[in-house]
């Protein structure tokens, strides 16, 4: 019996469980995570086992590994490149592998289902294309003898602009083969231990009477002797903050530019040469199918760890005392070089609006989804929520820069994002809003000193650099996140994982530390928030299987519905054709029209220009076909000769390819 996955899980049962952890033959379906090793034998296995998949790389990263990308679809239908296709990506956080085994097992379900009717209609007409683990690299960490929430890809960086990569990163001081928090008592502390349950942690609110005591940190030390813990570890870009809808400028884990990586380049490059991708799905750390866009096209708030988000603040001002200082003009004129650019001005923002920025200088791109395409949305969430049960998701983020919104705001294609896994209980959790927290106009203190970061206040600072995780500033999370830590949710988070048996949290425990003296050490475990236990995958991944044939019937789907020759005499010939869209999504949404990134349905009648007497143009563009069976006529009057035979092509990047022969009598 062949065994997935390597003897370095066995570290990962430690603090994961060991009911995460059994190992199982490859055959079968996954109930363990899958190293980059493991996960490409299974998907071997299951391309080779079947006629309707095929398996390619696209490249490899810095490290070597091979970005996959499968492809399932009945050869036996029309060409894959005529037929509306759903790009799924999973894995893009390297921290997120639920993403890569929801999508291993969606392919699973395609195969293992193709003779179910609803399925194999699917198929037969709709392709897939799956990118399991976009960022083998980041994910390969979660398999290492010390875990921590790794989110980045290997492209190192200089997380602390102090020119030199990866001297501090974290360390497992109590060698439990985990990295997490450390709280330490001091009375300038902006923290409290939460009297609903002791084990997490709260902001002091002064108008109630409360007083901070405690500091947070990550677990380790000072190594580079720069006041910071932990700031600048191995890993370099989020690639689901490196596309570029709403791109985080100058954020040192969004990458130097926009799609600057060679997994974002390879994903990127795919879809620019597959134009007849009509959906997108990521499994990834945002959401939009639970709780879909508001009526005003916005997203939920982000629900972030409040304990996560306080040991990241203590790294905000970071790029401040670094060798090449953003705040003192930088190397060569150039502030924070390796950091957020701009000699010695302000923060420049690039093509967003804002105080540097004419507003009056030409439109400004969309930044919430077209009122007209909400509906779409809408069906898709209710569809997801009712095959998934889905109605609770325990941590996820606002997009910055992440592949979901390039497929909505720059390729034009309805664009989901999922985390894959909810919670039992419906609701939004004690304490938790889901909205954007306030802003902050004072200094926060971090590091044991008060920082304000570049730009005025500490709401509009940097991301703190270094983990790659889960980032929130104490006062607004810009880093990946958009909402406010503080929200007091963790306690219901908690009770809520352990609810479901999963093991959550490291109880905390004195330490001895080198530099801080007496700490405790505990507070949530690496992955547990946003990876279900591996005895759920292969359930999930059916669901989402199930999920995205429902998906793929929804997509738009043009057809010659029907034609109708009317002679004249003479050889003068009325033709009729008639278009219908039999999908549910339009041939086009709204915002695709505006963006101009889809192309519009064309109907051609194969004779001649000058056959064509009057009537429509040889070529007629239908614009935007509503779906649900909406039709379209076009009518030629043409010159032919009796009991000819006059072909119409129907042609749509994004809703397929028709042909209909018409016989002139």
């Amino acid at each position: 019996m062949r065994i997935c996955g390597p003897k370095a899980m066995l570290g990962l049962a430690a603090f994961l469980g060991m009911a995460w952890i059994n190992p199982i033959p490859c055959e079968g379906q996954t109930t363990s995570y899958l190293d980059h090793d493991g996960l490409t034998r299974e998907l071997r296995s299951l391309v080779n086992s079947s006629d309707l998949a095929m398996m390619e790389s696209l490249g490899t990263t810095i490290e070597g590994r091979n970005i996959w990308v499968v492809t399932v679809g009945d050869p036996e239908g029309p060409p894959m490149g005529q037929r509306p296709g759903v790009l799924v990506a999973g894995n893009l956080e390297g921290d997120h592998l639920a993403g890569s085994h929801l999508a291993l097992e969606a392919i699973r379900y395609l195969i293992q289902n193709a003779d179910e009717a609803g399925v194999q209609s699917v198929l037969e007409t709709k392709v897939f294309y799956f990118f399991p683990r976009l960022n083998p690299d980041g994910a390969e960490a979660m398999f290492g003898p010390v875990t921590w929430n790794r989110r980045t890809n290997g492209h190192d960086r200089d997380d602390d602009n102090d020119g030199r990569m990866g001297e501090d990163g974290p360390e497992d001081l109590n060698g439990d083969g985990a990295i997490t928090m450390m709280r330490v008592a001091d009375p300038e502390g902006p923290y409290m231990i939460d009297p609903d349950n002791p084990r997490v942690m709260k902001v002091a609110d002064a108008t109630k009477g409360e007083a901070g005591g405690y500091k947070i940190y990550w677990e380790g030390t000072d190594n580079d002797g720069d006041g910071f813990i932990n700031e600048d570890g191995p890993g370099g870009v989020d690639l689901n903050r490196n596309f570029q809808h709403e791109y985080p400028y100058w954020q040192s884990d969004a990458g130097k530019y926009m799609v600057s990586e060679v997994e974002s380049r390879a994903i990127m490059d795919f879809a620019l040469a597959h134009k007849n991708i009509a959906a997108v799905l990521t499994f990834g750390a945002t959401d939009n199918l639970v709780t879909p866009p508001a009526s005003g096209g916005t997203l939920a708030g982000a629900r972030v760890l409040d304990l996560a988000a306080f040991a990241d603040g203590s790294n905000e001002g970071v790029h401040d005392v670094g060798v090449f200082s953003s705040r003192g003009g930088g190397f060569g004129g150039f502030r924070g070089f390796g950091g957020r650019g701009g000699g010695g001005g302000g923060w420049l923002r690039g093509a967003q609006p804002g105080a540097d920025n004419d507003p009056n200088s030409g439109s400004r791109p969309s930044t919430t989804v077209s009122s007209a395409d909400l509906v779409y949305f809408q069906a898709a969430s209710e569809a997801y929520k009712e095959i998934t049960g889905i109605d609770y998701v325990p941590v996820h983020r606002t997009p910055e820069g992440a592949f979901f919104q390039f497929g909505y705001f720059q390729f034009g294609v309805p664009s989901f994002s999922t985390p894959g896994w909810g919670l039992p209980g419906t609701g939004t959790p004690a304490g938790a809003s889901g909205q954007r927290g306030p802003q902050a106009d004072s200094p926060q203190e971090v590091g044991g000193r008060v920082r304000t970061p570049p730009g005025g206040n500490a709401a509009g600072g940097m991301r703190p650099g270094g983990r790659g995780g889960m980032v929130q500033q104490v006062a607004r999370g810009r880093g990946g996140a958009g909402a406010a830590a503080g929200s007091g949710s963790d306690g219901e988070l908690l009770r809520r994982l352990e609810a479901a048996g999963v093991e959550a949290f490291a109880d905390w425990t004195a330490f001895q530390h080198p530099d801080l003296g007496e700490v405790e050490i505990g507070g949530f475990l690496p992955y547990v928030t946003h990876n279900p236990p591996a005895d759920q995958l292969a359930e999930l991944g059916a669901q989402h299987g199930e999920f995205l044939v429902k998906l793929g019937g929804m997509l738009p789907q043009v057809r010659i519905a029907d034609t109708e020759v009317t002679a004249h005499g003479g050889g003068l010939f009325t033709v009729e054709v008639q278009v219908e869209n039999t999908g549910f999504f339009p041939t086009s949404l709204q915002h695709g029209v505006r963006s101009r990134s889809v192309g519009p349905t064309l109907l051609q009648l194969q004779v001649g220009a000058d056959a064509i007497m009057t009537g429509a143009d040889k070529t007629v563009s239908l614009g935007v076909l509503d779906g649900s069976g909406t039709r379209e006529s076009v009518t030629w009057v043409i010159r032919g000769q009796e009991g000819g035979r006059v072909e119409v092509k129907l042609i749509s990047a994004k809703s397929g390819h028709d042909t209909a022969t018409i016989t002139l009598r």
